[in-house]
């Protein structure tokens, strides 16, 4: 079997998105002047951008035995993924996400996980011998936590980077998975979830990586924070580190964090000598460029549109 660059055990969804002048309040209606529908999920989102740019790689997914189920398989297909290990289940509906993206392209998500709750550790049993061969495998939070750790745990044992991305985050989450991430990467949300603290802004999100790190577990903490970048450290060096990104006109920000842990995911498995200062600075600029397009993976730069230095 081929070695894989990157395996991505996680959620798909269908994108089902409304773009509108400003959010409704509580009770109130409010009319879209835009409707388009595209695919998503996580777990597929960060698949997508890393084929795009130009790594070999699988997805590890549940879909259900619908329209949307068959339209997900080909979509991955015609961007090289292998499907070996993405089935479809009888009992439920494939996942999908509700969207609303404003005028200044924030976006609020709500999804019906369908499909997705039937990630279990069967499911990583199946994907053993693919995950135990990849370069780099990433989860999220998309679908059940034990899943989760089930694969990243298969991943580290057999000496496989990991990425960790606990989005949707969600209070209590079972620590001990933090111990089989090389790498926790999440959103100032995400991050004010996860350990309590208010990160809204560089200082605060360095609070939240040493409070992360401080646990039992990741080898380096990644926090983006959108058009301020990203902070990091990683376990044992100095730091906290900041990484500010380019200033960009943004249409649509909905999938930038995936793009950006797309691209990590590709750039570690493709130059595992690269620093991780510049692995983030080069996955900054890509999710840079996909909020600057409408969409998700429809945002998602192919590598030839990208310039050539971010691959040198």
């Amino acid at each position: 079997m081929e070695k894989k660059d990157v395996v991505i055990v996680g959620s798909c969804m269908k994108d089902l998105v409304c773009y509108l002048s400003t959010f409704p309040s509580p009770g109130e209606t409010v009319s879209c002047h835009k409707f388009e529908t595209g695919f998503g999920g996580k777990g597929a989102n960060q698949c997508v951008m890393a084929a795009k740019l130009g790594a070999s790689t699988a997805m590890v997914a549940r879909l259900g035995a619908d329209d949307i189920g068959t339209a997900t398989v080909q979509n991955f297909k015609s961007h090289g993924i292998d499907t070996e290990h993405v089935h479809m289940v009888n009992d439920l509906a494939s996942g999908v996400a509700s969207i609303a993206v404003n005028a200044s392209g924030e976006n609020t998500i709500i999804i019906a996980p369908g499909a997705n709750e039937r990630m279990d550790s069967v499911a990583v049993e199946e994907a053993r011998h693919t995950i135990e061969n990849a370069r780099v495998v990433v989860c999220q939070l998309e679908i059940p936590p034990p899943t989760v750790k089930a694969a990243l745990l298969l991943a580290k044992q057999n000496g496989v980077r990991t990425i960790f991305n606990p989005a949707p985050a969600v209070k209590g989450l079972d620590e001990t998975i933090y111990s089989v991430a090389d790498i926790l990467c999440l959103n100032e949300t995400e991050a004010s979830i996860l350990t309590g603290l208010s990160v809204d802004s560089v200082d605060t999100a360095k609070e939240a990586v040493m409070s992360l790190l401080s646990r039992d577990g990741p080898g380096s903490v990644l926090i983006t924070l959108g058009a301020e970048g990203v902070v990091y450290r990683q376990r044992g060096q100095s730091g906290p580190h900041h990484v500010p990104t380019e200033k960009v006109r943004a249409v649509d920000t909905t999938g930038a964090g995936d793009a950006f842990v797309g691209a990590l995911a590709f750039f570690l498995a493709r130059y595992p000598d690269l620093s991780m200062n510049d692995a983030i600075t080069r996955s900054s600029a890509i999710a840079a460029v996909s909020v600057q397009a409408p969409g998700t993976q429809s945002s998602f730069p192919q590598r030839s549109a990208l310039p050539d230095t971010l691959f040198s």
